[in-house]
């Protein structure tokens, strides 16, 4: 990315606080040629002092020029401090306004993005926070700096310049000439660094996502001993890391020596030349002080230049990425405008493919029919492609190939907000948000009321296990154990009460006694309601009017369990290992027995 077009990407969150903006340019205008003040004073003085001496006048007459001048340089001195203020004031007003507005934009694009996005290898978590936070950091540096640093110093320059100009057309000359030469070295600088810069870019992306990762895995880590070699890892990154900020140092260093052999090269040619016109009679002796300072305004922008162009190469290459995030208009998730007066819940999958964003290919030719109030069973083993099904009926992927319908229309042409609103989605492991017991369940149903959520934490059976917290449904609801979290989110459903549920292992976290207990909430709202479960629980999947096996994404029996278990197929070999796991002879050997005492 050029600076035109990281100018370009800005001016959306620039133009709104162009009052901001036409007041520090005022500012700037006005302090640039304050601070010519001091050389034309110099100046003054210099020539002053100089024909009074030579005139053999002494501090009487001199009393004037030192009122004159010490009025002169108080007032300056004074405006500078209020423009000075205005231009840091409103420098930093904007930063903050434009940090808010793209971090706020930022947000809200992502969560348009349709799950292809997250799940792409690029864009993990600790990537996505890195480039998002850099991102931002660096341009809104730039922006303050902009108005702040660059666009004063540069004003001031251009003053500067021309003032000398009009002194003497070969001193400015001099002073004209040492820029460019400055300028192209930066620049090669620049190109050099830009490489260098890319690479620490994708270092710190990856150190950020390493921690992320030990952080996720801390409990797996710790269990296998496995310390050293995390560490290792880390450790392999920094030192890329570590050679790669070298370099760039090095590089760095070497051309600023060769940017302040220039300008030392410029001052020096500036002394030697407006000496030669003095004694030459073409100037007078304050003329070179007058120069001398002027040629400082110049050069002042020319010493900070390094740092700036560094900046601006850092929001070049951070804003990339930035940018290719908040653009990405191809990851949007779609949406049709469809909405029926009356959902039935009949879904039909017809010759449906699909890959994820990583090659792999998860259904193959997938044809499934899932009535309206039925409850329809999902059996395989992992990775047979039964969550990425309920992925495509929940419309968080499209498929590549075939069509999906709802009550006979095609799923991609529903309002997706309205479909969502109307599936309930309880997974094997659900999120839990920062925030109170209640906030989570609530996030069911925002307008609920306390009795509704009450009652449905009652029928997750947590209603009890929450009154025993110090602080009730007001406790944190990260600090509940991974069972009594499993039971907040089925709560979260049951307060949504929708028309259609997906139950992915919806009781995988709970113990014994809580799974059954959950059952039969989960039986009470399946009644007159469009079902498809997920699950390795015996009593559950038997339970289903209708049963698909999947076998490495592809549908291999179906039918009722009885049909199904008929077959000898793959369902009877999942169903019988499920039995053995649960020991269901000795299991009833002993109620016989129990059953036998009681008698």
């Amino acid at each position: 990315m050029n600076l035109a077009e990281l100018f370009k990407n800005l001016k959306p969150y620039v133009w709104p606080y162009r009052t901001l903006v036409i007041a520090t340019l005022t500012l700037t205008l006005i302090g640039s040629f304050a601070a010519q003040v001091n050389a034309l004073i110099l100046q003054y003085t210099v020539d002053s002092v100089n024909e009074l001496v030579e005139d053999g006048k002494g501090l009487d007459a001199g009393l004037k020029i030192l009122t004159f001048i010490s009025i002169v340089l108080l007032v300056k001195e004074i405006l500078n401090l209020f423009i000075t203020f205005g231009q840091k004031y409103f420098g930093e007003k904007l930063r903050i306004y434009v940090s808010r507005d793209l971090a706020q934009a930022i947000i809200e694009k992502i969560l348009t993005y349709r799950m292809a996005f997250y799940t792409n290898q690029d864009n993990q978590s600790g990537k996505l926070q890195t480039r998002i936070d850099r991102g931002i950091e660096s341009l809104t540096r730039l922006v303050q700096n902009f108005f702040i640093d660059i666009l004063p110093l540069f004003t001031n320059s251009i003053v500067a310049l021309f003032l000398m100009f009009n002194a003497n057309v070969y001193v400015g000359l001099v002073g004209l000439c040492i820029i460019p030469i400055y300028f192209w070295i930066t620049q090669r600088q620049a190109n050099r660094l830009g490489g260098w810069r890319r690479n620490m870019r994708n270092y710190r992306e990856q150190k950020s996502q390493g921690i992320i990762g030990i952080i996720d895995s801390i409990t797996v880590i710790k269990s296998f001993n496995r310390e050293d070699i995390e560490a290792k890892k880390q450790l392999d990154i920094q030192i890329q890391l570590t050679d790669n900020q070298l370099q760039t140092r090095k590089t760095s260093f070497f051309y600023d020596g060769i940017k302040t052999f220039i300008e030392q090269i410029g001052v020096v040619l500036i002394i030697i030349l407006t000496a030669y016109l003095v004694l030459d009679g073409q100037m007078t002796i304050g003329a070179i002080m007058f120069h001398i300072l002027l040629f400082n305004n110049v050069s002042a922008p020319i010493r900070q230049l390094h740092r700036i162009y560094d900046e601006m190469n850092d929001a070049m290459i951070y804003s990339e990425s930035f940018f290719s995030i908040i653009n990405a208009e191809e990851e949007t998730e779609t949406s049709g405008n469809y909405i029926p007066t009356e959902l039935k819940g009949e879904f039909k999958i017809e010759n449906v493919d699909f890959y994820y964003p990583n090659g792999l290919h998860a259904l193959k030719n997938i044809n499934m029919t899932i009535q309206p109030n039925k409850i329809t069973a999902l059996v395989g083993l992992s990775g047979a492609g039964k969550s990425t099904v309920i992925n495509l009926l929940d419309k968080f992927y499209l498929p590549n190939n075939g069509k999906i319908y709802l009550d006979g229309i095609d799923i991609e042409e529903y309002d997706t907000k309205y479909l969502r609103e109307n599936i309930g989605l309880v997974l094997q492991k659900n999120h839990i948000f920062n925030g109170s017991i209640e906030e989570n369940i609530r996030y069911g149903n925002i307008d609920a009321t306390e009795e509704e959520i009450i009652d449905a934490a009652k029928k997750a059976y947590i209603h009890d296990q929450i009154l025993l917290l110090p602080e009730g449904y007001q406790s944190k609801a990260l600090l509940l154990s991974g069972g009594q979290q499993q039971r907040i989110a089925i709560a979260r459903m049951f307060l949504k009460n929708p028309p259609i549920i997906f139950l992915d292992e919806p009781t995988a976290s709970l113990d014994a006694i809580a799974t059954e207990q959950i059952k039969n909430s989960l039986d009470a709202i399946k009644k007159g309601r469009t079902v498809i479960i997920i699950s390795h629980s015996i009593s559950q999947i038997i339970d289903a009017d209708y049963t698909y096996v999947m076998k490495q994404g592809e549908v291999v029996e179906d039918g009722t369990h009885d049909e199904v278990y008929k077959m000898n197929g793959t369902y009877k070999e999942i169903f019988d290992a499920m039995a053995k796991s649960l020991n269901i002879d000795k299991i009833a050997k002993t109620m016989d027995d129990d059953d036998e005492e009681n008698f």
